[in-house]
């Protein structure tokens, strides 16, 4: 190496050279657009809270008495007031609950809503989702998984929720898994689909991470964080799929797949081959 190439300051200067430099305006317009990328998040979140405790204090303050609440003797309002009391008539809610009055209260009030007949269907299922989404050794949301949706050869985001039972497995030949396919940008609408198991490939990134990917729409996306001999192999192709649909639709010829060649399957394969033996 000659000692021109070894000269840094030589070496910054000719990449200088062919770097553009910016104008004026299109350092003010990036100074402009990382600031509302730095303050935007934190002002968004803040502005809801607000808005979340501002609600809660305004239909439950009120409710207080007047010789009870602090703010009747304060010259000023006390935000968050409402929200304490919230959660502390909540804690004293489930406290009584927890007792054999509690039980008692719920076995009536329960039996007395299972004979309306509108309201008692709306309550059961709300009751199941909560208990569901709230237990603390529930499944519900645990693992984000990569199924095929909503035809062969496209891949979709989606989350399992539990393992297929009753009519639906009994029906179906393979075992099924219950999958919550979530929309964007809003996560809190789906499809309900029963996908086998071996169908399904299991992502790495956290269920937070798939949350946030789908939100944005794909453009915030986790990073592989999987060892690199796993990255490099392949587990699903949509090629694939494509021809073996082009020979059932035209020529209407049953396609016989090889056994351990779907997705989960392979993906098990590459895992296994990545334990180190003995």
């Amino acid at each position: 190496m000659t000692p021109v190439d070894n000269d840094p300051k030589q070496s910054d200067g000719q990449g200088s050279a062919h770097r553009p430099r910016m104008s004026l305006s299109q350092k003010l317009r990036a100074y402009l657009f990382a600031g509302v990328l730095v303050t935007a998040p934190i002002f968004i979140t803040f502005y809801l809270a607000w808005l979340l405790v501002t609600f809660v204090d305004s239909q439950i303050t009120p409710l207080i008495p007047a010789k009870y609440n602090p703010e009747t003797y304060l010259p000023f309002a006390l935000p968050g007031l409402g929200v304490l009391v919230l959660i502390i008539a909540l804690m004293l809610v489930g406290a009584v609950t927890a007792g054999f009055v509690g039980r008692l209260w719920m076995r009536i009030s329960e039996r007395v809503l299972g004979q309306m007949p509108i309201i008692r269907n709306v309550y059961s299922a709300v009751k199941q989702i909560l208990e569901t989404v709230l237990a603390q050794q529930s499944n519900a949301f645990r693992e984000a998984v990569l199924i095929e949706y909503p035809r062969r050869g496209m891949w979709a985001v989606a989350f399992i929720t539990g393992t297929t039972k009753g009519e639906v497995q009994n029906l179906t030949e393979e075992e099924c898994i219950n999958v919550f396919l979530p929309t964007t940008p809003n996560p809190t609408s789906g499809f309900l689909l029963f996908v086998p198991r071996k169908d399904m490939v299991s992502l790495s990134m956290s269920v937070e991470e798939a949350i946030k990917m789908v939100i944005s729409g794909g453009i915030v996306t986790p990073p592989d964080r999987r060892p690199k001999e796993e990255q490099e192999v392949s587990v699903v192709s949509a090629q694939t799929y494509e021809s073996m649909d082009e020979i059932r639709e035209k020529a209407r010829t049953p396609v016989l797949v090889p056994e351990g060649t779907r997705p989960n399957d392979l993906q098990g394969a590459v895992k296994a081959d990545d334990v180190p033996k003995d």
